[in-house]
């Protein structure tokens, strides 16, 4: 099997003193509601073998699960408009700083929360400190996606939420289909392990996350949500 890298990423990397192979399994465009077990099984499992790992986005599990949210259930509101004002924007997109995410944010967490945590970034900042602001409001916050179109236009209008027990879907996929797996947020900024199988649970997060810290997923259009490991012995 040839392995596949996209553009501007490796096929190979060294974590921990061994050598692994990264194939990025190209899709077709999940929409909401399919299954992530009939992915997986049309996708994945040709090229599975005993050992291997498979990465997967948190995005097509959360697609799969129907964990979104619409414009009209994020309608920005006065907070919202003037809160995001105040948000730096990364290469990785405009996450907050887009007043309809700031208003999902305001949602989930209350009006009260979502200030304190703003006046606490600002201090952050002075501090040297950054990411504080989403630190305290958690994954259901920093991990939103969507509401931007610059790069998938179907997610223009659409917010795509973090995946509901990540761990649970791991072993789901395990005990029907024989692949391990763990679920990442990833971006070329940060890499985020939410839930990996019970096979997996002898090696720590750090370990795991070395193996993709650059993202082989990539975070444009390139529809490859699982990624294959294997470790390399030859």
């Amino acid at each position: 099997m040839d392995f596949y890298a996209n553009e501007g990423k490796n096929v190979m990397i060294k974590a921990k003193g061994r050598r692994y192979a990264r194939h990025a399994i190209t899709t077709h465009f999940v929409q909401v509601g399919e299954s992530y077990l009939e992915l997986i099984q049309k996708y994945v499992l040709p090229i599975y073998q005993p050992g291997d790992i498979l990465s997967s986005s948190e995005k097509v599990i959360a697609l799969c699960q129907g964990r979104i949210v619409t414009e009209d259930e994020c309608k920005p509101g006065f907070w919202a408009k003037i809160l995001s004002r105040f948000v730096h924007q990364t290469s990785a997109g405009p996450g907050m700083g887009l007043p309809v995410k700031m208003q999902f944010a305001i949602n989930v967490c209350g009006l009260g929360k979502v200030l304190w945590a703003a006046v606490c970034a600002g201090f952050g900042k002075l501090m040297g400190r950054h990411g504080v602001f989403y630190d305290m409001l958690g994954t259901e916050v920093s991990g939103l996606d969507g509401f931007y179109g610059e790069d998938i236009p179907e997610y223009e209008h659409m917010g795509v939420r973090v995946p509901k027990d990540p761990g649970k879907v791991c072993d789901e996929v395990f005990e029907k289909t024989g692949v391990i797996m763990m679920i990442v947020d990833a971006n070329d900024l940060n890499v985020e392990l939410l839930g990996k199988g019970k096979q997996l649970r002898d090696r720590s997060d750090e370990e795991l996350l070395d193996l993709i810290r650059d993202n082989p997923a990539g975070q444009d259009r390139q529809l490859t949500p699982f990624v294959l490991i294997r470790e390399v012995t030859e």
